[in-house]
């Protein structure tokens, strides 16, 4: 058990914790739970326990928490809070840590004397990981005791019992999720690192440690300059234009409102929200509220100290979020989200909250920092004026196109049906790849847009210079939703975009560009399932007349091992492909673009703020951050051709 909290100790028992019944649904559809039965589930279990020890953090309870990766697949989380409650419950007749593990909607967040906050408000946590897991176990340090008890598939096997006396109070769970649920098994230690990482952010002075026994792997967060050292993991090497961070936090009645933020050199602005350590990647009240302050905070300055040339003149809020850095943490008693995935706040008191404390304390660092203001409102004119030529750009294009009758790109060979969840469109490197996808695909469903050459690095240019170029201008053409303010996914013209490159370092650099180009431009497209990468094969094996293709190295190897063994004889041909123009029209269909027989990987983000910071480091402007990256990641590259 990790070390007692010095906390003073506070009613937490078995009455307090409020039942609504049924966990049997929990096996029979467990996505509906935690999302799906693959790796994002698999790891959601870990973070429904950990959200249980981050509660008792934020009641001010436990001061560190312990994740373990076993080796035979099982995870352990020790906390040292209070300990679930071990008393009877007074109505249910069984002790509050059996109740918490077997009933759903059980558990000390429903009763509000328990948690003023917690993350895990639907209170499904432990109970939904034991339900899925094929075994868990719970022992809890609680009044000089240590008591243990084990379950099964979410059935109690054996009741409560006392192991003996033990100082200090605590949990630990340990739990192995269910082979026969999950088509996942084996956790990925830099997923959950990601997420803890966040967690000891959001909690400053929490310590939080991950250990992989599997392979010595572990890593300590504990940051006692919270959502400061959060800003500054976030905004890595690029330039600050002033030194510090600016942080500031105060409780209202709504909410408790915590803000940090940072301007630098660069073009893109990162703001990440989060009600009671969730993160709301929708935003919600205390986003808008927090951009209506600074926006009007920023503008005030800006006139009071006459720093704009025209008496009408302002900023918009684009313009004044350009090159920001931002990490908003509200705790809320009883936040009321949009939607099972709590991504969007909507308390609408809570915007107001938000907003008093932005404008009056973001106005006092402007007075106090005139030098750090003057820069701030500077790079927002700079903006202004980018983003001025960039409407001017899509003015013309708007015409041109309407001139033109709307017509799509010359190049792209579309789909003859016109429902966009039926349609896909094939983003091909080359036009010789792109010549043979024309040839070899379905008409009916499938468009090709064939690319030249590498398209622009979005990472390091405005939005002006990014409507300049062909190829993306030929591509947010042919998707048809727009970029920027104009950008509307209900307008896509497909819901399949599939990016297709050879399989080289040219390949990946391009395919990296693409997924740059949507994640900053069309996030909404990533984040609505929208983007997938082909999977096209490494090697074409032939004996005879049979032809084989292989997607790995390892895949290549088992093949050749066949043919050896005699089963299927020898004198096997292997052929490399090095690009996609290698492959005739009808080899291309049968690998690649056969639904019935390719591999395309869906894109997905796991975590924004990782997902931010990785394309910052490969795509920006700062030589350092990529090399980093490229020396960490170099070991687990798999079929490198250069």
């Amino acid at each position: 058990m990790a070390k007692k909290s010095q906390k003073k100790q506070s009613e937490y028992t078995a009455g307090q914790i409020t039942v609504l019944k049924g966990l049997d649904a929990v096996r029979k559809r467990p996505g509906m739970y935690i999302g799906s039965t693959s790796a994002r589930g698999l790891h959601h279990l870990v973070y429904e326990v950990v959200d249980n020890s981050i509660d008792e953090a934020m009641a001010g309870f436990c001061t560190e928490v312990q994740v373990s990766l076993m080796k035979d697949g099982s995870v352990r989380v020790i906390d040292d809070g209070r300990g679930i409650p071990v008393d009877v419950h007074p109505e249910e007749g069984v002790p509050g840590v059996e109740l918490a593990m077997t009933t759903l909607h059980a558990g000390g967040k429903f009763d509000k004397d328990s948690y003023k906050v917690s993350g895990g408000l639907h209170g499904v946590g432990v109970s939904v990981v034991n339900a899925l897991a094929e075994w868990l176990e719970v022992e809890v340090v609680r009044g000089g005791k240590r008591y243990h008890q084990r379950f099964e598939r979410g059935v109690k096997k054996k009741d409560l019992e006392v192991m003996g006396k033990e100082k200090g109070s605590g949990t630990q769970v340990v739990f192995h999720p269910d082979p026969e649920i999950f088509t996942e098994l084996i956790f990925q230690f830099d997923i959950l690192n990601d997420r803890l990482r966040e967690l000891a952010f959001l909690n400053r002075g929490l310590k939080i440690v991950l250990s992989d026994e599997r392979d010595g792997l572990e890593e300590v967060h504990q940051y006692e300059g919270g959502l400061s050292s959060f800003v500054e993991y976030v905004r890595g090497k690029r330039k600050a234009l002033h030194e510090e961070v600016i942080y500031f936090g105060a409780s209202k009645k709504e909410a408790d409102v915590e803000v940090a933020l940072q301007y630098n050199e660069g073009f893109r602005e990162q703001t990440s929200t989060f009600v009671n350590n969730i993160n709301t990647h929708e935003g919600g009240a205390h986003l808008t509220g927090f951009k209506s302050a600074l926006t009007r905070t920023i503008n005030d300055y800006a006139r009071k100290n006459k720093l704009f040339k025209k008496s009408d003149e302002s900023l918009s809020g684009d313009d004044v979020r350009e090159g920001l850095t931002c990490i908003l943490s509200v705790k809320v008693m009883e936040p009321q989200f949009e939607g099972q995935t709590k991504t969007k706040l909507g308390n609408s008191e809570v915007r107001g909250a938000v907003e008093a404390i932005v404008n009056e304390n973001l106005a006092v660092f402007l007075e106090e920092n005139p030098k750090a203001a003057k820069a701030v409102i500077e790079k927002s004119l700079s903006a202004k004026w980018a983003r001025e030529a960039a409407r001017k750009a899509r003015d013309l294009a708007r015409k041109k196109s309407a001139l033109e009758g709307g017509v799509l790109p010359g190049k792209l060979a579309d789909c003859s049906i016109s429902d966009p969840s039926l349609s896909e469109i094939y983003l091909v490197e080359g036009d010789s790849a792109g010549g043979s996808a024309k040839q070899g695909r379905d008409r009916s469903f499938q468009a090709i847009l064939p690319l030249k050459g590498k398209i622009l690095n979005v990472e390091k240019a405005r939005t002006d210079k990014i409507l300049s170029n062909d190829e993306i201008g030929a591509m947010i053409t042919a998707i048809g939703c727009g970029i920027g303010e104009e950008f509307d996914i209900d307008k896509a013209r497909y819901h399949k975009i599939i990016i297709m490159t050879d399989a080289d370092v040219d390949g990946a650099h391009i395919r990296t560009l693409l997924l740059t180009f949507f994640y900053r431009e069309m996030e909404s497209l990533i984040t609505q399932g929208y983007v997938y990468i082909a999977n096209p094969p490494l090697y074409q094996l032939k004996k005879g007349k049979k032809e084989y293709y292989a997607y790995s190295e390892e895949e290549r190897e088992e093949y050749i091992d066949r043919f050896s063994n005699g089963k299927e004889g020898t004198g096997v041909q292997v052929q490399r492909y090095k690009g996609l123009g290698e492959m005739n029209p009808s080899q291309l269909w049968k690998t690649t673009m056969d639904p019935d027989s390719r591999t395309i990987h869906q894109v997905t983000v796991e975590n924004s703020t990782t997902a931010e910071k990785t394309f910052r480091d490969l795509m920006g402007d700062e030589v350092q951050p990529r090399k980093d990256f490229i020396t960490k990641h170099a070991k687990y590259v798999k079929n490198l051709d250069v």
